[in-house]
């Protein structure tokens, strides 16, 4: 059966920005439902202020969490060689790994996330990546992990120095590395959605983030 409904009438996807120095400019009875449209939803955000105050600082976790996934995915792809190009590639992503991990893990204010959220089995890696930090990527130290050698000859009343040193990687990361990510991934989701499911308590209204397929869905 075709739709003869007019296009105008149709519904659209599409939404305008409207600045607010132009509502002056249109007709006093839409000036005066879109001050009243205006006025409520301040209030509304006025009474949810500290849960918007979590979300956002929630976003700068995500962020690092980003980052962790996607370095972790580098990681499982990666493939050794007997280069020194490939050592480097190698010490920089698990550098950039047990940095962004750190990172996420003391977060700020409500952000990060504390030891015991992981499963029993995962926390003494999660103590091991925290000593990987400390004690090799963020400060020079002795972890067991790096090891330094020196060796001097003499030639010809010629001294000569001869430097090395061994470093201990896990090629790809370590097998739990995957797995703690994918717990944390849970854990972070869960706590976004569980603050859209307190603004939804406190306002009455609906609240999803842009772009959700699901929420298009229901909408």
């Amino acid at each position: 059966m075709e739709d003869k409904t007019p296009a105008a009438e149709k519904e659209s996807d599409e939404y305008y920005v409207l600045p607010e120095e132009a509502i002056a400019l249109l007709p006093e009875e839409w000036q005066d439902q879109i001050q009243a449209r205006i006025s409520d939803g301040r209030a509304v955000l006025k009474s949810v202020d500290r849960e918007l105050s979590q979300l956002g600082r929630l976003s700068n976790s995500l962020i690092a969490l980003a980052t962790l996934k996607h370095v972790r995915d580098r990681l499982v792809s990666y493939r050794f060689a007997a280069t020194m190009d490939a050592v480097l590639e190698l010490d920089m992503l698990t550098t950039a790994f047990i940095v962004t991990y750190v990172r996420l893990h003391e977060g700020g204010t409500g952000s990060g996330f504390a030891r015991d959220v992981l499963p029993e089995r995962l926390r003494s890696f999660h103590d091991d990546i925290i000593s990987l930090r400390n004690r090799r990527f963020a400060h020079t130290g002795d972890h067991d992990s790096v090891s330094e050698a020196m060796e001097i000859g003499l030639q010809d009343d010629r001294f000569e120095v001869k430097l090395s040193i061994s470093l201990g990687f896990h090629i790809g990361g370590a097998t739990e590395w995957q797995e703690i990510v994918d717990v944390l991934d849970t854990i972070y989701a869960e706590r976004c959605f569980k603050l859209l499911s307190r603004l939804k308590e406190k306002t009455g209204h609906d609240w999803v983030f842009a772009g959700d397929p699901a929420a298009a869905r229901s909408g």
